[in-house]
């Protein structure tokens, strides 16, 4: 990841985990970065035992503080990666070291915060410490360390024309970082309120790549945001406990790297094995083909997807019996049933269970009233919602399991996302081209 124009540093070559490195891009408080002499489009980036704080000016040496931060930084950006989020990681290399697209980085640190604290509540005096924003609150700071990382406003940003591998940052671009720094914030947060932890604010950066793409990079760890175990301040495991020590013992270095290697411990239930459960019951075999777009839908959003055959017109006793199947099977399971016509399959279910029921018609041009309106005009008592499309089905479950799987959330959180990268592009192509 290069550095901001006129400050790369020219090392000799050497091997870093088995990678023979050419010059040294750039050496920070806490990493170093080398290019690939044998892939140029990457670099290997390495940590350094080494904890510092207020710009540098507080540091010390932390033995095993490099590998603890490159283990949570792995399986905070294979995450990422995992839920179709545009970075620079690449892949894991060796105990201090990773591997990441080669990019020229935007000098702002981008922090989103949930709780008003630390350097908020001094520059706004008055509010009070835990004060809740919602949405999150975005602020965005230019990196300097001899003026303390200033704050910048996006009218600074944009003015600044700062061009990276031939992209020129513009508001379309600063509007792109903060729509991906919230969704990095939001999935995170609710990753980590799954360990009864309260992810409170955080700050990453973004790269430009050879092909100009914007990319979150450098390095997310324990040095990039504050975490509250059961939301409790004064059980916080991040790097604040290291910034409010006056004076540092071995015995506080110590602490911290406890604290650190918890965090890293608890990333491990990042990505527990999916447990959310739809079941498509079809009422013919005729309609595989429709179902089988329906669970391609769900695979895509997390899902665990299995389709059954049953008719509760010809096989009621069939249906219920495999209704208590899954109800005897202690799991999370949203029905999706698929019948035209005469649509009993989905009401049937309804009334015989607590599970949600989706009703998909596969809808036929012959008969598309019918085919509809059976599965719209249900008796009195029953819940069963119909949508007409494949696509809509696994969202409407994934949608009922999202309220329980932070997984299926952050799928769901990035596909809208992703919905407004398409726009916001296609928008800009349009808009540049010449008529």
């Amino acid at each position: 990841m290069l550095p901001v124009p006129g400050l790369k540093v020219v090392m000799p070559p050497g091997v870093v985990d088995n990678y023979n490195t050419g010059e040294l891009v750039i050496e920070g408080k806490t990493k170093k970065v080398w290019h690939l002499k044998d892939n140029p489009g990457f670099v290997i980036v390495v940590s350094k035992d080494r904890i510092t704080a207020g710009d540098g000016e507080k540091a010390h040496d932390l033995e095993g503080k490099a590998a603890i931060s490159n283990q949570t930084n792995k399986k905070v950006f294979e995450f990422l990666n995992s839920l179709g989020l545009k970075t620079a990681y690449v892949k894991h290399t060796g105990e201090k070291s990773f591997i990441a697209k080669k990019c020229e980085m935007v000098p702002i640190e981008w922090v989103t915060r949930r709780l008003a604290t630390g350097s908020f509540l001094k520059r706004h005096p008055g509010v009070p410490e835990g004060f809740r924003f919602s949405p999150p609150l975005q602020e965005t700071f230019y990196k300097d360390d001899a003026n303390h990382d200033p704050q910048w406003s996006d009218e600074q940003i944009v003015s600044a024309q700062f061009k990276l591998n031939g992209l020129t940052i513009r508001q379309d671009e600063v509007e792109i970082m903060r729509r991906t720094a919230l969704v990095i914030f939001e999935v995170l947060e609710k990753a980590w309120a799954a360990r009864d932890c309260a992810l409170i604010d955080m700050k990453i950066e973004f790269g430009i790549s050879s092909l100009g793409d914007i990319l979150v990079a450098d390095v997310i760890d324990s040095d990039s945001w504050r975490l509250w175990p059961s939301g409790d301040k004064r059980l916080m495991k991040d790097k604040q406990v290291y910034r409010n020590l006056s004076t540092v013992t071995e015995e506080d270095l110590d602490t911290v790297k406890r604290n650190f290697k918890w965090v890293a411990d608890q990333l491990d239930h990042l990505i527990p094995p999916p447990s959310s459960r739809v079941v498509v019951l079809m009422g013919s075999s005729s309609d595989e083909e429709y179902c089988i777009k329906i669970g391609k839908h769900c695979k895509e959003l997390g899902l665990i997807c299995q389709l059954r055959v049953t008719s509760a017109h010809k096989g009621t006793e069939g249906t219920l019996q495999i209704l208590a199947e899954y109800e005897g099977a202690k799991e999370k399971v949203v029905l999706i049933a698929v019948a035209g016509r005469s649509n009993g399959l989905g009401p049937v279910i309804s009334g015989q269970t607590c599970f949600p029921v989706i009703n998909c018609p596969p809808v036929r041009p012959e008969n598309v009233t019918q085919d509809i309106w059976s599965s719209l005009n249900v008796p009195s008592g029953l819940g069963c919602t119909t949508v007409v499309n494949p696509e809509s089905a696994a969202l409407a479950a994934a949608q009922i399991h999202a309220l329980h799987d932070h997984i299926i959330w952050s799928r769901l959180r990035v596909k809208k996302f992703n919905n407004f990268l398409t726009l916001k592009m296609a928008d800009k192509m349009i808009r540049d081209k010449e008529l």
